[in-house]
């Protein structure tokens, strides 16, 4: 008897609009999402440009905590890309430190830098306390 009500011959079920939602633009937008943050998160490194002196050595695995302090070639000291004046370096490293007791530091020296200046900051943190302190560099280019 449905059929004599509907000349088409479709039932009253075919008609209704389909409620599913389609998976595949979602999924090629969170690719597309996902392409982009790999690409620009190297790009988010945050620090300032320095020309790191050139050495060998094995490369450290990033498993500690660490904070790098940069000094640029004109001596300012910087902490990220905070710059910050020498007399606070080390009061602000042992705030730091007083939420981290396993801080480690790392300094980054422009090669063009006053070597007093890298040596300074580097006795300076010492004194303050500071037992793991290192030298960042650039590795060696390898030849063949």
């Amino acid at each position: 008897m449905s059929f004599l009500n509907n000349p088409r011959g479709r039932s009253q079920r075919s008609r209704r609009a389909n409620s599913d939602i389609n998976m595949t633009p979602l999924i090629d937008v969170m690719l597309v999402l996902l392409i982009i943050f790999m690409v620009a998160a190297p790009l988010m490194t945050s620090g300032i440009a320095l020309d790191l002196p050139k050495v060998g050595g094995k490369q450290l695995t990033g498993e500690d905590t660490s904070i790098n302090i940069s000094v640029d070639r004109e001596g300012y000291f910087y902490i990220g890309k905070t710059e910050v004046p020498a007399s606070d370096v080390v009061e602000k490293l042992k705030a730091i430190k007083s939420t981290n007791a396993e801080l480690t530091v790392t300094i980054s020296g422009d090669t063009s830098a006053e070597y007093g200046r890298v040596i300074g900051l580097m006795a300076l943190l010492k004194e303050a306390g500071f037992e793991k302190v290192g030298l960042k560099t650039e590795a060696k280019p390898r030849s063949k």
